[in-house]
């Protein structure tokens, strides 16, 4: 039997049941084992295993068999293929039935802002009438459903098993992170994205993709028709006042949405790839920006409209005009654009931990140096006395950025607390080390390799009128020391130390629901 016949064979029993197996101690008799490539092992080496586990299929990289293109071995059906991970997407979409029926799918890269434009988009199209369910750092969370997922981009069969669930619960857009290392290994393999977005690209990850090129191309896949990993996007929504994102741009066209570049800064605008889209911009312009939020007004094509959001800082102007662009493609309505005034954020992200004795404290994700420079920078502008910033660096990750951060906070801050992220496998007072160089310009640096402890002593500091940011981990409940995670919610842990917490809010959150 031919190769193409064997996977049509194949893509039929996955379609009828059969389970394909990534971990090969997992394999039942018949079913199928697909050994993927890895960073740090290659799944060819546990193909003896599966086969041992009386697998049925074994689906292996091109060259594996040394010139065959499948074969039979002890009762095994051996299948070469040239993209094991696009295997597995294919795979995937005939078992969960999303390569016949999948919401649309509205997929958000970019370093910082991803969380926020995923649940702005899915306010406005909740607005609109329409079903939504939304995947990425917080969880999945869909009408009458919601799981943890541990990562941003859940794993590719995972993914598609999700959408299913969301389509039977009667979904029909979904609005989805999608983190430079899912694209890169794959993990949304077998869909088709109706509309890409790109918030912007500045340093992090480093120490998976080695430097920002590799970084900057791995994010670009998404928007490319017929990406490896991904059936490619129909439309584009491009952040322009991004350098990385003009580059986008001026390769496949889109939409683009910026405060201050617009269509005469991109070369090759009216003349984008055959795969491309012809050149549109939104634009905003802050009207108003303070402590209550921001006042933006907006133009595209012939229309203009402005609205009000209790969103703070500059950097949240742009979320709120990649949500409009997003709603835009998909047929929303400028005039429906208001509805994003009744959005009240997003948990964890710049997120006022509200309190009886009318202090001004924060918590956001933050933990890259542009996301660190633009929540200060916000909370600087807001006009309060002084600003106190508690953060730490993860351990096991970028090293170059650590000072970065440090002088971002620098930049703002009237008093630094600098404490403990995610040490992971490092020495937390290491990571104080790397960080403290980029301190230099702040006028008070205080060290505490204890969050806890931190967070009680900046909160000992704060007075009427001052501001508290504390960042790096915004909504995560828990904080990894070595391979453990302990409980560790930033919002409860500053509702414990300043005495406002009940039983309810005691809680780091609810028992995670499973979607495996």
């Amino acid at each position: 039997m031919q190769r193409v016949e064997l996977w049509d064979t194949l893509l039929q029993k996955v379609r009828d049941g059969l389970m394909i197996r990534t971990y090969s101690k997992a394999i039942q008799p018949g079913e199928a084992f697909i050994a993927l490539p890895g960073s740090r092992t290659d799944g060819t080496a546990f193909i003896a295993e599966a086969m041992t586990r009386k697998a049925g299929y074994v689906i292996a990289p091109e060259g594996y068999l040394h010139g065959a293109a499948s074969e039979t071995l002890k009762g095994t059906t051996i299948l070469e293929h040239p993209d094991p991970r696009r295997a597995l997407g294919e795979l995937a979409a005939a078992h969960h039935g999303t390569d016949r029926a999948c919401p649309v799918l509205v997929g958000v890269t970019g370093t910082n802002g991803k969380t926020t434009v995923v649940y702005l988009t899915a306010h406005l199209l909740r607005s609109a009438g329409l079903r939504v369910g939304t995947i990425g750092t917080i969880g999945a969370q869909w009408p009458g459903g919601e799981c943890d997922l541990g990562m941003t981009t859940p794993d590719c069969w995972r993914l598609h098993g999700i959408l299913a669930r969301m389509r039977g619960a009667g979904v029909t857009h979904v609005c989805m992170e999608v983190s430079s290392h899912a694209l890169d290994q794959q993990r949304t393999a077998g869909l088709h994205f109706e509309v890409a977005v790109l918030t912007n690209v500045t340093q992090d990850h480093l120490d998976y993709h080695q430097d920002m090129e590799s970084y900057f191309q791995t994010k670009a896949l998404l928007f490319a028709s017929g990406a490896p990993g991904a059936l490619g996007s129909k439309h584009r929504v491009v952040n322009m006042d991004d350098d990385h994102g003009r580059r986008l741009f001026s390769r496949w066209g889109g939409l683009g949405y910026g405060l201050v570049q617009g269509l005469d800064h991109v070369p090759n605008r009216t003349r984008p790839d055959v795969d491309g889209e012809l050149a549109e911009h939104l634009h905003g312009e802050i009207l108003a920006c303070d402590r209550s939020g921001l006042y933006l007004g907006m133009s595209w094509k012939s229309a203009a409209w402005s609205l009000r959001s209790s969103l703070v800082g500059r950097h949240n102007a742009f979320n709120l005009l990649a949500a409009q662009g997003a709603g835009l493609r998909l047929g929303v309505e400028p005039e429906r654009m208001a509805a994003l005034e009744s959005f009240s954020g997003v948990p964890g992200r710049l997120e006022r931990v509200t309190n009886q004795q009318g202090l001004n404290i924060f918590v956001d994700y933050a933990h890259t140096p542009d996301a660190l420079e633009n929540v200060a920078d916000a909370l600087r502008k807001a006009g309060f006395s002084r600003l106190i910033i508690v953060f730490g660096c993860g351990g096991n990750r970028d090293k170059t950025k650590r000072p970065l951060m440090g002088q971002a906070v620098g930049r703002h801050a009237d008093v630094a607390v600098l404490t403990s992220d995610n040490p992971r496998h490092e020495d937390p007072k290491a990571i104080l080390g790397d960080v403290l160089p980029g301190l230099a310009a702040c006028p008070r640096v205080v060290t505490e390799v204890d969050r806890r402890l931190a967070i009680q002593l900046a909160l000992d500091m704060l007075r009427p009128g001052d501001a508290l940011l504390v960042a790096g981990k915004g909504h995560e409940s828990t904080q990894q020391i070595g391979d453990e995670k302990q409980p560790f919610h930033d919002p409860t842990v500053i509702r414990r130390i300043i005495g406002e917490i009940d039983t309810e809010s005691a809680q780091s959150g609810g028992e995670a629901v499973s979607c495996a």
